[in-house]
């Protein structure tokens, strides 16, 4: 049986960077570990799905930390005159003890963000929405946009029948074993009516990254 790696960790240092930027000895390592995954969950539960937040970059400095939110609705996270953005840097700042920053950058393209494709392929199961017309649908989508490869499986109880099992939808090439392959890479979970949870999981690859 094949050995799974998630390909974003595999390709850091080579075309991907961390989520979280700073430095701490064994003393103070932990505690920031527990305040940047406290902070992602608060702008998670925050915002919920409507704001289709693609991922929370956070950086630290002495004095200051930095928050960048990607999403595809930014005037949704920044609210009406600017309410949401100012409300989520006093939680934050409550949360880390000192000034924070946020930044919010629009996502033109979210069909090529893996984990806006999951979560977008979730709610239409939990929609009872066909798995086949909504795996082909998201994947022809991502190829539209650009894209030079998709891969998605879904797995669970599909349709609601007894046993569970895996499908899947492939277009283009998607090298997961080419370091320089530019992919990304998401899973989620969609509530299935009546059977459960069916796991969603998307690659996109986007090309080679040179140099």
């Amino acid at each position: 049986m094949g050995q799974k790696v998630n390909p974003i960790s595999m390709r850091l240092q080579v075309n991907k960077d961390w989520r979280s930027k700073w430095f701490a000895g064994k003393k103070d390592y932990a505690a920031y570990l527990k305040q940047d995954l406290a902070a992602r969950r608060l702008i998670t539960q925050k915002l919920g799905s409507r704001a289709s937040v693609s991922k929370v970059d956070i950086e630290r400095s002495p004095n200051l930390v930095t928050i960048n939110i990607s999403t595809a609705k930014a005037g949704v996270v920044i609210g009406r005159g600017g309410t949401g953005a100012q409300e989520l840097k006093t939680l934050t700042e409550k949360l880390y003890g000192v000034p924070v920053q946020v930044n919010i950058e629009e996502i033109k393209r979210p069909e090529l963000h893996a984990k806006l494709v999951a979560e977008n392929i979730a709610h239409q199961l939990e929609r009872r929405i066909a798995f086949r017309r909504a795996i082909k649908s998201s994947a022809a989508a991502s190829m539209r946009a650009g894209a030079k490869g998709v891969r998605i499986e879904v797995s669970g109880r599909l349709g609601g029948m007894e046993m569970s099992r895996r499908e899947k939808e492939t277009q283009g090439s998607v090298p997961l074993h080419t370091l320089r392959a530019d992919i990304d890479y998401a899973a989620a979970r969609a509530l299935y009516p009546g059977a459960g949870i069916v796991g969603v999981k998307v690659w996109i690859y986007k090309g080679e990254v040179q140099g």
